[in-house]
């Protein structure tokens, strides 16, 4: 598997994070807010990450492939916790306006 370069595919393990100026103000801990923002930040971290890895580049070794698979499985169960979240919300949406 060809991905960046083993320095490069190190780096795309990073989290990726916004300049402080942009970073808006955190939500109170253990809030649904902040449970919510946390996984938006993991979504866009995961999505980052699979960009990078697709574009393809030097061979990395097995400590970084590690990584890398290890990064991809975070990135999977944070989109299956928000389809199961979407899921539920449209749902109760639904209940919510049929006995009104």
């Amino acid at each position: 598997m060809r991905i960046s370069g083993t320095r490069e595919g190190v780096e795309a393990m990073r989290p990726v994070t916004a300049p402080a100026a942009v970073r808006p103000t955190r939500p109170e801990p253990g809030s649904f807010a902040a449970v919510l923002g946390s996984l938006g930040r993991e979504l866009d971290r995961g999505e980052a990450l699979a960009a990078r890895a697709s574009r393809g580049g030097a061979t990395l070794d097995a400590g970084a492939l590690l990584a890398l698979q290890a990064g991809i499985y975070r990135y999977t169960e944070a989109v299956d916790l928000a389809s199961k979240l979407v899921d539920r919300a449209a749902s109760a949406v639904k209940t919510t306006l049929q006995s009104g």
